[in-house]
């Protein structure tokens, strides 16, 4: 039986989670997991690629019962965006369609966030975050006239973790838990009908 792509990640993840790897391996390794996930965009069922008109879209595609990693898709209409926000967990973004723009913010003595320059991520690149580097930033999509999607990984159940926005200028924080989208996930081992089984 032919184990889909995204079965073949989420398995490799968690045995690399196994040997309770340190987080600058599980950048490496990991990385390179989801570069090979995201080589192709043929896997993803449609109804974790469908845009909402007025923002961006979180689907979970794979939460580990361990609450040690899951696997979301973010799905941007033309111009939506992110508040500024955190994560608290590491996490791997790696675009696998359309085009985003990332900008990291850093607070400053008064309080108030400052960007710095922002990049943006095209089909196949993966970037990080995490609370030990940079863990604050405002994602948009950088298309205006079509969908972008990305393939989230963290280190935890990220739709059930507090989290915080802020206010640029004030630096007020406002914590909130962001859910998902989606009510049910992909049936990873269903291999008939649904290529990311």
């Amino acid at each position: 039986m032919k184990e889909g792509k995204l079965l073949i990640f989420v398995k490799s993840l968690a045995t690399l989670l196994e040997m309770h790897p340190s987080e600058e391996l599980i950048f490496s390794n990991g990385r390179k997991l989801l570069e090979s996930l995201i080589a192709t965009d043929d896997w993803l069922p449609e109804a974790f690629c469908k845009p909402h008109p007025d923002y961006y879209q979180q689907y979970l595609l794979y939460a580990d019962p361990l609450d040690r990693f899951s696997v979301v898709s973010f799905v941007w209409g033309p111009g939506q965006k992110t508040p500024l926000h955190n994560h608290t967990v590491w996490g791997m973004v790696g675009q696998l369609r359309g085009q985003e723009r990332s900008a990291n913010y850093y607070q400053q003595a008064d309080g108030s966030y400052t960007a710095e320059e922002s990049f943006v991520f095209k089909p196949g690149q993966v970037a990080t975050v995490s609370p030990k580097t940079h863990d604050i930033h405002v994602v948009e999509n950088d298309l205006s006239d079509q969908t972008s999607i990305s393939i989230h990984v963290y280190g935890g159940n990220i739709g059930r973790i507090e989290r915080a926005v802020f206010d640029p200028i004030t630096g007020i924080e406002k914590l909130f838990i962001s859910g998902y989208a989606n009510t049910a996930t992909p049936n990873l081992w269903n291999t008939a009908g649904n290529p990311a089984s």
